[in-house]
């Protein structure tokens, strides 16, 4: 049996999912980071965590190379922020985006995100046309200014929020 990709797309895009930014600095002092919505808890004890790029993701590349990646959470009111990472188009995506090193990896932490998790590459296992990227957690913020901000969140491939009912 065959499943058409365009439908297992669709279907997919019913599920919601958290919108984050991977970011890691390259040897020479450079920032790169790409969008990923496929970001995940694996273990809290060791605590680990992961996402799933593109095997031809070429800011992938790069990242995988440094051995370490930031999990920037992205809050509702940073969509720009999405789209700008995701966009191969744009070569720099950090261009104007305020950021400081994390103090373990010296990986991004973008100025506003909710919150960021900076971890060490564990491994990373081939899953078809991605690879799974499972990374251990070295250090983590939520951001107290966010603490009420609603998260970015992508569903049917549109952007929102997530509000709380109760």
């Amino acid at each position: 049996m065959s499943i058409d990709p365009s439908q297992f797309r669709h279907v997919l895009g019913h599920f919601p999912t958290g919108v984050t930014v991977i970011t890691a600095t390259l040897d020479d002092g450079t920032p790169v980071g790409f969008t990923i919505g496929s970001f995940t808890s694996v273990s809290l004890d060791p605590p680990l965590v992961g996402f799933l790029p593109m095997t031809d993701s070429a800011r992938w590349a790069q990242i995988d190379g440094t051995g370490s990646f930031c999990v920037n959470i992205l809050g509702a009111d940073q969509g720009e922020l999405c789209w700008r990472f995701a966009k191969t188009s744009i070569e720099q995506p950090f261009d104007g985006v305020p950021w400081q090193p994390s103090s373990i990896t010296g990986s991004p932490v973008i100025d506003g995100v909710i919150a960021w998790i900076d971890c060490r590459i564990e491994n990373v296992v081939e899953a078809g046309d991605h690879v799974f990227v499972l990374g251990r957690v070295l250090q983590l913020e939520h951001v107290p200014e966010a603490s009420e901000a609603n998260p970015l969140v992508f569903f049917r491939g549109k952007l929102g929020d997530f509000r709380l009912l109760s």
